[in-house]
């Protein structure tokens, strides 16, 4: 059945049903309250990701266009009869990305509800770090110790990381965990520069897991002290790469080889799924932190609410969310 309001529009409307993560009683800031809930500015982030506008001035200005889309989501961006201003809407899209780990998180948890990715298999989650190059031109390592940029395209606040794929690149990280099973549900993920280590935010990630035992299956970089320590408090069993000569033999080789295999097949086909839903196999399309973090996330924040959706149409979650989203 075809829907009788735009894709966009609906997709939209699904943040006013987005389950509110909990936050820890603090203190009123000072200065005046806001007038405007982060629900507003999720949903601009939705257009903005689906619409690819990645600057506050490119959504502004594609919201005033004159068609009965644009009116209907202008409509779901007024509260209380009042449309933000243009500096509000650039201060608060500003301070988005550092709510949007723990929302994503709480919507992971909703929909391992909603889908039952584990009716009929073990409990088992990915663990995994993928690079993302960075828009402009590289920040070599000799200019960068000399405090000298070449030029005003090279985004600073990137840095370098090795990739045995990739070999060397200058960019971000995306951190990600997701399911291990027919479905590939995003449960956790956060952005840092391409320099900050797997196992320093691992343990981040892993607090955004359900509280039940789990299988966390992580490649080499996760075999460390922090990880095992979280994981012991939270109940899971950590499945990673072991150190020292190949081939193996210690004890369990063979289940551990069948749990890396589950874990190559789900993270890395994800990744490659996920890169080209929102084209990020090249460059980044945003410089600096603030916006970077907002779009990785904000994309991850999408790809979340695009399988709730389908889950209640009855639409297939592993084919199509391409062409669909493409489609909003």
């Amino acid at each position: 059945m075809i829907p009788n309001e735009p894709l966009l529009v609906s997709l939209v409307k699904m943040v006013d049903r987005l389950p509110d993560p909990p936050q820890a009683p603090k203190k009123r800031a000072r200065g005046r309250p806001y007038l405007f809930t982060d629900k507003l500015f999720l949903k601009a982030l939705v257009i903005m990701i689906v619409r690819r506008l990645h600057k506050v001035g490119e959504l502004l200005s594609v919201l005033e266009q004159p068609t009965a889309e644009m009116q209907q989501l202008r409509n779901l961006l007024t509260q209380a009869g009042k449309y933000p201003s243009r500096r509000t809407w650039e201060r608060r899209l500003a301070k988005l990305p550092d709510t949007l780990p723990a929302q994503i998180g709480c919507l992971g948890r909703h929909l391992l509800t909603l889908l039952q990715p584990w009716a009929d298999c073990g409990r088992a989650v990915a663990i995994d770090s993928t690079v993302l190059r960075a828009l402009g031109g590289m920040w070599h390592k000799k200019d960068r110790l000399a405090g000298v940029v070449p030029h005003t395209r090279i985004d600073t606040q990137a840095h370098w990381s090795k990739s045995g794929w990739h070999g060397w690149v200058y960019g971000w990280k995306l951190h990600l965990i997701c399911t291990v099973a027919g479905i590939w549900i995003p449960l956790a993920a956060d952005l840092t520069p391409a320099n900050e280590a797997d196992n320093v935010k691992a343990p981040d990630l892993i607090a955004e897991l359900p509280l039940h035992p789990l299988y966390l299956l992580g490649d080499l970089h996760y075999n460390a002290s922090e990880v095992d320590e979280v994981c012991f408090h939270r109940g899971y069993t950590p499945v990673t790469t072991q150190y020292g000569a190949y081939p193996h033999t210690g004890t369990g080789v063979e289940v551990r080889r069948v749990f890396h295999k589950l874990r190559s097949v789900a993270i890395e086909n994800f990744n490659e799924l996920f890169k080209g839903i929102f084209s990020a196999h090249e460059q980044v399309p945003t410089k600096g932190k603030t916006a970077t973090k907002r779009w990785a996330l904000g994309a991850v924040l999408v790809f979340q609410i695009a399988l709730w959706y389908r889950f209640e149409h009855q639409m297939d979650l592993r084919v199509g969310l391409k062409p669909f989203l493409k489609a909003a």
